[in-house]
């Protein structure tokens, strides 16, 4: 009996939520002095509109190490753990000394230690949840927790993250960018296309002028890193953009028959980083 952990900037596909295999481990975000816990009772609304009534950038906070040690207690023999990019949260580490500490209990009992193992997704939403898709495949397969793991770390070497902004107000916020480059940026209607590095940490790729033709821009950037589109689940999250993620998915289809494309909504974390109107693929 398996177990996945996934911090909730991954958003469950619809076949995971409601059912104690997959579960989401919140984190808090904070809009100045409102603190909003990650979890089922998110409000997407109400947090976009806090963020655009804001001066200040919103900041996010890690599970706790309890807050993992609660989800990994009970009868699973093996359980799997997908955090956000080490390289943008500490919930990698969190969830790593959670596994050490879990052990150590069951030692202390004389009980054998859980099989526990920590993924660094180096992506983030979608991104973890198509790991934890295909760890359930692997399990669905019958094979070891050691092999599972082999395998899963050879996916996660091949997965490909992207991103659109919508509008650039949080970086600006946070001074990641200045509100001069911002002006500009809105002004033109520049949309930057952004993506993971190999060790899990954001890069620019391109840019487009207007979203549709960002979104052509993303496709083929994704299609130049993709040779077999066939036997991959591509995942689409968006935030507060419905029609945006139709519109990309059917930019897909034209070019690839792919084995799925599965559209979701963002969670709190990814909404924060994507904000109202980006949008996120990972194949």
């Amino acid at each position: 009996m398996y177990r996945i952990l996934i911090d909730s900037c991954g958003e469950l596909f619809p076949e995971m939520q409601n059912t104690e295999s997959f579960c989401n481990v919140p984190l808090t975000l904070t809009v100045d002095s409102h603190e909003i816990i990650d979890d089922e009772t998110f409000n997407q609304a109400e947090f976009l509109r806090m963020i655009k009534e804001s001066a200040n950038a919103p900041k996010s906070a890690c599970p706790s190490p309890d807050a993992y040690m609660r989800e990994m207690r009970g009868d699973w023999e093996r359980i799997y753990v997908i955090t956000l990019s080490s390289k943008l949260s500490g919930s990698y580490n969190s969830a790593c000394l959670a596994k050490d500490l879990i052990n150590e209990e069951l030692e202390d009992d004389d009980e054998e230690p859980k099989q526990i193992h920590v993924f660094d997704s180096k992506s983030a939403s979608i991104g973890q949840t198509l790991i934890a898709d295909k760890i359930a495949e692997l399990e669905k397969e019958g094979l070891s927790f050691d092999e599972v793991i082999r395998r899963t770390d050879a996916y996660i070497e091949t997965q490909h993250t992207f991103f659109i902004l919508e509008t650039l107000e949080t970086l600006r916020k946070a001074g990641r960018l200045s509100a001069l480059k911002a002006m500009i940026a809105n002004t033109l209607n520049i949309k930057p296309i952004m993506g993971s590095t190999e060790e899990g940490s954001i890069q620019q790729l391109g840019q487009g002028r207007g979203m549709s033709k960002a979104l052509d821009k993303m496709v083929d950037l994704m299609m130049e890193v993709t040779p077999d589109p066939e036997n991959r689940v591509v995942a689409i999250s968006h935030c507060n953009c419905p029609e945006r993620a139709a519109m990309l998915q059917k930019k897909l289809e034209a070019k690839a028959n792919f084995k799925r494309i599965v559209i979701v909504d963002t969670r709190g974390v990814s909404s924060m980083y994507a904000n109202d109107g980006g949008i996120i693929m990972v194949v």
